[in-house]
């Protein structure tokens, strides 16, 4: 074997000790390339007489001069669109704190410090996604947009120190430690995309230089090719990995494999969107959060390879099926933008979701209701109907209007998902105009050590959503089976059953009445014994009042938009106040009310709990009374029942 020897002359940075080698290239440094290239006949001729130094300045002169080649986003020419532009805040802290080597890692963490001479390794808390996403250097970008925002060389020159003392500390094989860290696919995909941008962002700098242009040509082939052969098995790391792959072969078409990079993401991602989405457009992990980052994924790619004339790739059911994913997303979603916390999701924001729909609109700018949303109402319209089953992902949503002033609940009842959903079948979320009375838990942290799987594992237990439980264990399967789905004007009807114990199925009924209020008929049935109790879990600032007489409990809004909850098991079902806490974002949490209704299940027997819901207006809570009437059997087909509401009768019977 030859090895190659590479004589390294090394110049001291004063700025933070590190040191930046400017090694001669040689000839091996070109092998990445494909010298066939139209533009790279200059380039091929110098590396053919061996000057390779020429080589390399005709190589960075071709790529300061590309024009035909598009970046999404950021393109050289936008250089002087942000010159004079100050930073939002948040990224100009991240710029300069990067310069410090304060690393911003994670948005649950904020800014920890590597160290002058870096510690890619240092692992501050005992959470995966810090040393995961320490690699993904959320900073990097940041530092690009105050290099053009200011024109000041100490954001390039950083940025290149950081990037060689990374490729320098990190080589693949390190450590089996590092490599699950440094080269996991899906951080090693994050970089390949995001260094799209900081090539356009940084090559002009003299700190560019044709030296650390092979540097960074060879790490990013040796980056893609790591994907090609390293793919996630499923879910969404897959879909990123080969979405970004498809970025790497069209940014850089004159590198050697850029044609099979590109066609390696583009058949991954024609195969996973038909086993990822459902037919009702639900991606099939069941988290609202890595929804939109799937159809967002899907999109990019589709983008990306337009931008390379690749995208005849792509079959038109391809995009057909984005489209049926943004509004799959309409559908469970609720008047403000938001969307439940199913599953590892957290609170979305209405900013970010609009910018989402401006997105889609201009790809599918003939879809009124997309427009609609883009604009915020002031173009486009609604869908035609109100409520809404996706029937085979199982997100069912009970809505009275698209207004602000609107009911709606959205209740998840599905098949098994992938790793981001929890045991959660049957917990749901009820927004009532403008508020989210029940949020559902979220996720608060991912995973780590001990100590942060046990705070991950709180988040994920049945008895903290809005669902039955045996026994306050968790469901052991979650594997929701449609009995019944039906809408019109003054009832709609949810039935449907999980076999969420060894022996013991749920039978969860939902009406929504006159389009105003819900009665929930949950019953536990088969031959498992113990105690049974269905869960509840109300918003952190609603005050509530509870009476345990008639087991009821109203919220207590100021401004009037209360809540009433009420089971009509009084004499079987004890009512006990529980532990609850919901994270709106990561390693974020608030204490707010939760309670179950419970009851002891005999072997054989079957146990069952009516409860309504009913929103109100006012500081004083309704009087209701409900009274199941004989024959009341919505699993087979027939609801009867009577309510009192403040002294009026209510008889609702309906053969289905």
């Amino acid at each position: 074997m030859k090895l190659k020897l590479i004589y390294l002359f090394v110049v001291f940075i004063p700025f933070l000790g590190i040191a930046q080698p400017t090694s001669k290239p040689v000839q091996e440094d070109f092998a990445p390339l494909n010298l066939d290239y139209p533009g790279l006949e200059k380039v091929k001729s110098l590396v053919a007489k061996k000057k390779y130094d020429q080589a390399a300045n005709a190589l960075l002169s071709y790529y300061k001069k590309r024009s035909d080649i598009r970046h999404p986003e950021y393109n050289m020419e936008d250089k002087g669109r942000f010159f004079g532009k100050k930073l939002s805040k948040d990224n100009q802290e991240k710029a300069d704190k990067g310069l410090e080597h304060q690393f911003y890692v994670h948005k649950g963490y904020g800014f920890f410090d590597y160290g002058k001479d870096i510690n890619w390794q240092h692992w501050p808390v005992k959470d995966n996604e810090v040393r995961w996403q320490l690699h993904r250097m959320y900073w990097w970008t940041p530092m690009g947009l105050a290099y053009w925002s200011t024109g000041d060389e100490k954001y390039a020159k950083e940025w290149v120190d950081q990037y060689i003392d990374w490729v320098k500390k990190n080589p693949k094989g390190l450590s089996k430690d590092n490599d699950r860290f440094a080269w996991r696919p899906l951080e090693t995909s994050h970089r390949l995309q995001e260094q799209t941008a900081l090539f356009n962002m940084f090559v002009t700098s003299p700190y560019f230089t044709p030296e650390f242009l092979m540097v960074f040509l060879n790490n990013y082939a040796k980056h893609a090719d790591h994907i090609l052969h390293n793919y996630s098995e499923k879910g969404n790391h897959l879909l990123f990995e080969a979405q970004r792959i498809i970025y790497a072969g069209a940014f850089f078409p004159e590198l050697k494999d850029a044609p099979v990079w590109r066609k390696s993401g583009i058949d991954v991602l024609n195969t996973e969107i038909k086993k990822q989405i459902y037919d009702d457009g639900l991606q099939f992990e069941l988290s609202p959060n890595y929804h939109t980052a799937a159809a967002n994924i899907f999109l990019k790619a589709l983008t990306m390879a337009q931008l390379a004339g690749v995208d005849k790739e792509f079959p038109a059911s391809y995009k057909n099926t984005i489209e049926s994913m943004i509004l799959a997303q309409v559908n469970y979603s609720f008047p403000d933008y938001t969307h439940p916390m199913f599953g590892d999701a957290w609170n979305n924001d209405k900013k970010n979701s609009v910018r989402n729909f401006k997105d889609w609109a201009k790809v599918f700018p003939d879809n009124k209701i997309i427009a609609y949303y883009a604009t915020e109402g002031k173009k486009g319209e609604t869908p035609t109907y109100l409520s809404k089953g996706l029937t085979t992902g199982g997100f069912y949503t009970f809505r009275n209007s698209w207004k602000d002033t609107a009911t709606v609940m959205v209740l998840k009842a599905s098949p098994p998902a992938f790793w981001h959903s929890q045991p959660d079948n049957g917990t749901f979320e009820l927004w009532v105009k403008g508020r989210n009375f029940m949020p559902d838990a979220g996720v608060f942290v991912y995973g780590g050590d001990e100590e942060i799987m046990k705070l991950r594992n709180w988040y994920r237990q049945t008895k903290i959503h809005k669902t039955l439980t045996l026994n306050n264990a968790d469901m052991e399967i979650c594997d929701a089976k449609l009995i019944r789905w039906q809408t019109s004007d003054n009832l709609d009807i949810l039935v449907y059953k999980n076999p969420s114990y060894k022996n013991l199925d749920h039978i969860r009924t939902v009406l929504f009445v006159d389009q105003k209020y819900f009665v929930i008929l949950d019953k536990a049935e088969g031959d498992a014994t113990g105690n049974v109790g269905i869960h509840f879990q109300l918003a952190e600032n609603c005050d509530p009042i509870y009476n345990t007489t008639d087991n009821s409990i109203s919220t207590r809004y100021a401004d009037g938009n209360n809540l009433f909850i009420r089971n009509f098991n009084a004499g079987q079902a004890t009512f006990a106040q529980e532990e609850g806490k919901v994270s709106y974002s990561y390693r974020k949490e608030v204490e707010r009310p939760a309670f179950v209704f419970e009851q002891n299940k005999a072997s054989g027997n079957a146990v069952t709990f009516a409860t309504v819901l009913y929103p109100f207006h006012g500081n004083v809570a309704p009087q209701i009374e409900y009274k199941e009437e004989a024959g009341n059997d919505p699993q087979n087909g027939f609801i009867h029942f009577t309510i009192v509401i403040d002294g009026k009768t209510h008889t609702v019977k309906q053969q289905l």
